[in-house]
């Protein structure tokens, strides 16, 4: 039996997509031990995936600060892992790499670069789909790839009926109007319109609810609906998949509850402006759709909500 190394540090959108690629990696080692290396937001979270064995913590300090460096390579080599598949594949995993493996190939250390093809150089490579990256990645180490492609996040859901009991939540349109505060080109200005022509044609039939991140949860007071909290704090994320699997539709703007939609098979559409497209970031399923315009300032609360309706006609 050998250990086998896997880092994902994040963000919660990337968490969601590389599910399908942990969960070949650990029925490719049956046999091994899958230990991941992730950030503190995912560390709770990632000990409940059942492809696990256990959880490690990165800090993420600078890389000047040569204490924590030292100790957290020192932590890893004490595990003597046989294979590493970085599916973070940033310009940090790498320098740990240097250290490391420093001259390992594909066959030791899976990454982007190591399974580079040969007729691209990594430029051109990162303009493909992110879980075509995925499978690529892991094919290139030799491994059966079943899962990669379609993603299932439903892993990270949890038990919430205290909470929709509290909110008396049965169907329910979910809403995610908000997105990082340097990354604005993401939002959609037009949710509370679209609140107004789903009232106005569903009347009681669904609550329209949103969800707020705990620097979201002042803003969700802009926002004409009821915005869901656990005894006043935001929901986790086990808490909030579980709150997106449960939805009848969901509309967000491209960010993290968009992917958790996209990889619990919940319908749903996702806003998209010119900062990307979703064929990169593999967020179009069978359920959850995307529209992309060049400027979402001027796509219509009409448009969404046509599309919405006739969902769930």
């Amino acid at each position: 039996m050998s250990n086998i190394l896997i880092i994902k540090h994040g963000s919660l959108g990337d968490i969601a997509q590389a599910s399908g690629a942990i969960q070949d990696i650990s029925e490719n080692h049956k046999n091994d031990q899958i230990f991941l290396l992730t950030t503190k937001p995912y560390f709770d979270l990632f000990k409940k995936n059942p492809f696990i064995h256990e959880v490690i913590l990165d800090k993420r300090l600078p890389r000047y600060n040569l204490i924590y460096l030292y100790l957290l390579m020192r932590k890893l080599k004490k595990h003597n892992f046989s294979k590493v598949f970085d599916l973070q594949n940033s310009s940090r995993t790498n320098f740990y790499k240097n250290i490391l493996f420093p001259k390992a190939d594909k066959i030791v250390w899976s990454s982007s670069v190591t399974t580079l093809p040969s007729d691209q150089n990594k430029e051109e490579f990162d303009k493909i789909s992110v879980l075509e990256r995925f499978n690529h990645q892991l094919k290139e180490s030799d491994l059966n790839t079943s899962h990669t492609l379609k993603p299932d996040f439903s892993w990270a859901a949890t038990d919430i009926s205290e909470i929709k009991n509290f909110y008396k939540l049965d169907k329910y349109i979910l809403l995610f109007p908000f997105c990082s505060p340097h990354l604005t080109i993401k939002k959609w200005p037009h949710y509370n319109k679209l609140i107004e022509l789903i009232s106005g044609r569903y009347g009681d039939e669904y609550k329209i609810v949103t969800a707020p991140g705990p620097s979201e949860i002042n803003e969700a007071k802009d926002i004409n609906s009821i915005a869901l909290l656990d005894n006043g704090r935001a929901l986790d994320i086990s808490q909030l998949t579980s709150l997106i699997k449960g939805s009848s539709f969901v509309v967000a703007n491209d960010t993290g509850p968009a992917h958790i939609t996209a990889h619990v098979g919940a319908k749903g559409l996702t806003l998209f402006g010119k900062h990307t497209t979703a064929y990169k970031v593999s967020i179009e399923r069978e359920n959850f759709k995307a529209i992309e315009v060049t400027d979402l300032n001027n796509l219509s609360a009409e448009k969404i909500f046509e599309r919405l309706s006739n969902s769930l006609s």
